[in-house]
């Protein structure tokens, strides 16, 4: 009796330690068979982004685009606080020019007057009350900074100018149709909003567009590039059964 249930023991424990090496041996293949479907998984998510065309033609991150400095922080909502600050202040600024009808330039004339007048009265009361006098800074523009800007202005105006002619010279439809249709919808919203809330406007979508688009770029890319390729369809049709019949105005060159 005490032969069997020892030869009974031996043999659970036989039974467990071979199960348990047989688990110790599957340990490692679920490893690896995990860690293949992970790599799987991560190479068809760069095969996809690699075949989304990006918006625009992007071809670097959201950030370095918007020029990767403090402005970009601040409409990517990187540092909260000072993304709140701006937001904030522009939209005092907006109402209290648009809604309770404060003038731009009077608000300015009234802000250097009364900077002025504090900075001229404490300057003289400062010898009375034996105080040491506002150090007040000196400004100036630099003259590298002036000229980079004044050529960037320069060469999109040169930009516009000769999109202009091209569109002049009757050689291009599409462009023409752009243009004209770009126009037609500034009109539009022109009509239904004055420039300073239009401005505002713009300064919202600063803070919302590029964050929105940060988080889903993939999403969005993708509805793009599929909204490009039918407006192309719609544009070929519309070629060649109205613009291909309109006669366009050869170019000779000079």
């Amino acid at each position: 009796m005490g032969e069997s249930s020892l030869m009974h023991k031996i043999h659970d424990s036989s039974s467990a330690s071979s199960s348990s090496s047989s688990e110790d041996e599957k340990r490692p293949a679920l490893a690896r068979q995990a860690a293949t479907v992970k790599a799987k998984a991560k190479e068809k998510a760069i095969h996809y982004k690699a075949e989304v065309n990006r918006l625009f033609g992007r071809e670097q991150p959201v950030h370095k685009v918007l020029g990767a400095g403090k402005a970009a922080d601040i409409f990517l909502w990187r540092n909260k606080r000072s993304s709140g600050m701006v937001l904030g202040a522009g939209t005092m600024l907006w109402f209290f020019f648009e809604r309770m009808e404060y003038h731009l330039i009077t608000f300015i004339c009234h802000f250097l007057i009364v900077s002025l007048a504090a900075l001229f009265l404490w300057s003289n009361a400062s010898v009375f009350i034996h105080k040491a006098p506002v150090q007040v800074p000196q400004v100036a523009i630099p003259e590298d900074c002036l000229i980079h800007i004044v050529k960037a202005l320069r060469f999109e105006i040169n930009r516009a100018f000769l999109l202009l002619r091209e569109i002049g010279t009757g050689r291009d439809i599409k462009k023409f149709l752009t243009v004209v249709g770009i126009l037609w919808l500034i009109s539009l919203v022109g009509s239904c909003f004055n420039f300073l809330t239009l401005f505002y406007l713009c300064f919202l979508l600063l803070f919302t567009l590029p964050l929105v688009y940060e988080k889903n770029e993939d999403q969005i890319d993708a509805l793009a590039e599929k909204a490009m390729i039918e407006i192309k369809k719609q544009y070929a049709v519309l070629d060649a059964k109205v613009l291909s019949q309109i006669p366009v105005a050869g170019f000779k060159k000079d």
